[in-house]
């Protein structure tokens, strides 16, 4: 999802002012020119040529505009998004799943303190399990989305993180994703992919279209945001506020932590 909390990716630090340096534009007609410019900050940030060359075939991604504008989910009630995303659904096969690998799913608490639940909850909402993790070029979603005026600033370190992940041949140029550039099973924005990543399957690479890899991901991400090992996570819980690094929409944190809790019931 799309309203995930940026994390502070240090290694950005140089990007500051990019989106500024980096004249953007409210349509396609610039996409092109501002290329260029973004790779020159990329660069300084770090991007190697892998990545530049991503960038340079990146192109403008339509429907992740238009996807951009009309985020209605959202705004729904929260009887009603849940009815939409399919809740009562991911609970049930979201209580197989858990019967099935139960020690996976206590590895991960034991490592990170995040109960099954929530991980699953995440997993069931985001992409149905894996059953659909996009359609969308990740690089050119969230460079487009970059380039876009309405918030460069917000998207410019994930685009950063995108290129980075080419670099280190975590992604390609190639990799599908959602329409803001959310990758893999637990749809990660690139920079925070980039920053809490973990090879939970040890086999030297940090896969997010590996189940495992990307729920060990997620779990770190949640531990390293605050997670309180042992502590409720519904609302009003010192763990509630952690789900809103996740998504900052008030709607899909009461989703995730109700579904959370009928799991691990």
């Amino acid at each position: 999802m799309m309203f995930k909390s940026i994390s502070a990716i240090a290694a950005c630090l140089a990007l500051s002012g990019a989106a500024h340096a980096a004249s953007c534009g409210n349509t396609s007609a610039g996409f092109e020119a501002w290329k260029p410019e973004f790779a020159k900050e990329a660069k300084r940030a770090g991007v190697k040529s892998a990545g530049l060359q991503a960038l340079a075939q990146a192109t403008y991604a339509t429907r992740t505009i238009a996807a951009d504008r009309n985020q209605k989910s959202f705004r729904y009630s929260l009887p009603k998004f849940m009815q939409i995303r399919g809740a009562d659904t991911i609970v049930a096969q979201g209580r197989k799943r858990k019967a099935r690998s139960p020690d996976f799913y206590a590895a991960l608490e034991r490592q990170y303190g995040v109960p099954a639940g929530v991980l699953i909850a995440i997993h069931g909402m985001e992409t149905a399990f894996g059953g659909f993790m996009g359609d969308s070029s990740v690089v050119s979603a969230i460079v487009t989305l970059t380039y876009d005026c309405r918030r460069s600033d917000f998207f410019a370190p994930h685009a950063i993180g995108a290129l980075k992940l080419v670099d280190q041949g975590a992604i390609t140029g190639a990799t599908k994703g959602a329409k803001h550039g959310e990758l893999g099973h637990t749809q990660f924005l690139p920079g925070n992919a980039l920053t809490y990543g973990i090879d939970a399957n040890g086999d030297g690479r940090v896969d997010f279209y590996n189940q495992t890899d990307a729920l060990a991901s997620t779990a770190n991400f949640l531990r390293q945001k605050g997670w309180k090992p042992g502590k409720g996570y519904q609302e009003g819980q010192p763990n509630f506020a952690v789900i809103k690094q996740w998504n900052a929409a008030t709607v899909y944190q009461q989703a995730i932590a109700i579904m959370g809790a009928r799991i691990d019931g």
